[in-house]
C-alpha cells in the first residue's frame, strides 16, 4: 500500500524527532511492502520567518489532501525570540491551533503507557505500580468551557467573569464513536469521566455515551466522577483501558498520567476528525536549548507513528512491531539523555533511530 503523509518538522528540536520517525516507517515499509510518501510543509516559527504567518493556506491544503500528518513541535523560546514580538495570532503555536481547526481535528487521544524499564522514574510506589498500566485518554477537543461563549464585565459594581460549557449530543457522540473503536482495538473497556452529580451538560455526555454503548456489546462501560479519576490514577492507574472524557476534565487528567509514565518525552498523541485522518504528534515541546545537539528523545514521536499505523491506516500489525521495537531497544539498556540512569547506555538522537529501526521485525 501506499500512504501519503504531510510531514511538518516544525522548531526546535523537532526536524530531529522526525527524521527518525521517518527512519522507522521507512523501515516498516521494507519489511512490510508499503510505500511512505513525505511532502514537508512548513509550520511554527520556520513558517514565520519564510511567510510571516505560522501557518499558511497552501501547508494547510496540503495536509487537508494527505492520508495524515506527522507533526514535529513548534515554537520556541517565549521570553526570548522574535516570534513572540508579535500579536497571539502570528505567535508559533497558534499555527496549530488553526491546523486543528481547519482539519477539524476534535478527538485528541493521549497514551499513557509505563515501560518496566522505566518503572524507577514512576513517582508511584511499586505496590501501586504492580505490573503497570497501559492506558488511553480520549479528549474531546474542539467544545466544551474552553470554546464556550465567555466575557468578563461589571455586574452591579462587581467585576464578573463568565466562561459558558456547552456541549451538544452531536459533539458527544462523536468523541464517544471513537473511543470506543479504539477500545475495541485494545481491552474492551471505556471508563467514561464527568461530573454528572453536578452539571447539565455531564448528564447528557452520560446519556449520549450509554447510547453510543449499545453499538459495542463487546465493550465494558463504566462511568466515573472526574474528581474520583483524577484519585483512582495515582491509587490505582492498572484499571484504566481507556478514559473518555471532555476538554477540560481531559486537559488536566493527561497531564497528570503523563506525570506518572515517569518522562514525557516517551509521551505520543494523535488528534483525529471523523474520519480516520489524524495528526500525530509528540506530547512535549520543541526544547530549543537542545535543538541541533543530537540529544533529543525521539521515541515519543516515533510512537507516534506507531499511533499513525493504527488509528489512520489500520496496520496493526505494523503498529505492534514498532512498539515492540521501542520495548526491545530499552530492554537493551539504551537511553537517551532525558531517562538514561547509571548502567545503562547513553545513545544519541540518531542513534536510538538506527536501533528502534533496526529492530523491527
Amino acid at each position: 500500500m501506499k500512504y501519503q503523509i504531510a510531514v511538518i518538522p516544525g522548531d526546535g528540536i523537532g526536524p530531529e524527532i522526525v527524521r527518525e520517525a521517518k527512519k522507522v516507517l521507512d523501515k516498516v515499509g521494507q519489511v512490510y511492502g508499503h510505500e511512505f510518501e513525505y511532502t514537508e510543509v512548513l509550520m511554527g516559527g520556520v513558517s514565520i520567518d519564510a511567510y510571516g504567518v505560522p501557518l499558511t493556506e497552501e501547508a494547510l491544503e496540503t495536509a487537508r489532501k494527505s492520508d495524515s500528518v506527522l507533526l514535529g513541535a513548534v515554537g520556541g523560546n517565549v521570553g526570548n525570540s522574535r516570534w513572540y514580538d508579535v500579536a497571539p495570532n502570528l505567535r508559533p503555536e497558534a499555527g496549530l491551533l488553526a491546523i486543528r481547526k481547519g482539519l477539524n481535528l476534535f478527538a485528541n487521544i493521549r497514551p499513557a503507557y509505563l515501560y518496566q524499564e522505566l518503572a524507577e522514574a514512576c513517582p508511584l510506589k511499586k505496590e501501586i505500580i504492580g505490573d503497570g498500566f497501559d492506558m488511553v485518554i480520549m479528549r474531546e477537543l474542539t467544545g466544551g468551557l474552553y470554546f464556550g461563549e465567555r466575557y468578563t464585565k461589571e455586574v452591579d459594581g462587581v467585576m464578573t467573569a463568565v466562561d459558558t460549557l456547552t456541549y451538544n449530543e452531536n459533539e458527544i457522540r462523536r468523541i464517544a464513536v471513537k473511543a470506543f473503536d479504539i477500545a475495541m482495538k485494545r481491552r474492551k473497556k471505556v471508563t467514561s469521566v464527568d461530573k454528572a452529580n453536578v452539571l447539565d451538560s455531564s448528564r447528557l455526555w452520560r446519556k449520549v455515551v450509554e447510547e453510543v454503548a449499545k453499538d459495542y456489546l463487546e465493550v465494558t462501560l463504566t462511568h466515573m466522577l472526574v474528581d474520583n479519576c483524577a484519585m483512582q490514577l495515582v491509587m490505582n492507574p492498572g484499571q484504566f483501558d481507556v478514559i473518555l472524557t471532555e476538554n477540560m476534565f481531559g486537559d488536566i487528567l493527561s497531564d497528570e498520567a503523563s506525570m506518572i509514565t515517569g518522562s514525557i518525552g516517551m509521551l505520543s498523541s494523535a488528534s483525529m476528525n471523523e474520519s480516520k485522518f489524524g495528526m500525530y504528534e509528540p506530547s512535549h515541546g520543541s526544547a530549543p536549548d537542545i535543538a541541533g545537539k543530537d540529544i533529543a528523545n525521539p521515541i515519543a514521536t516515533i510512537l507516534s507513528a506507531a499511533m499513525m499505523l493504527r488509528y489512520s491506516f489500520d496496520l496493526d500489525q505494523e503498529a505492534d512491531a514498532v512498539e515492540a521495537a521501542v520495548k526491545k531497544v530499552l530492554s537493551q539498556g539504551a537511553r537517551t539523555a532525558d531517562i538514561w540512569s547509571e548502567g545503562c547506555e547513553k545513545v544519541s538522537t540518531t542513534q536510538m533511530g538506527d536501533r528502534i529501526a533496526e529492530c523491527i521485525e
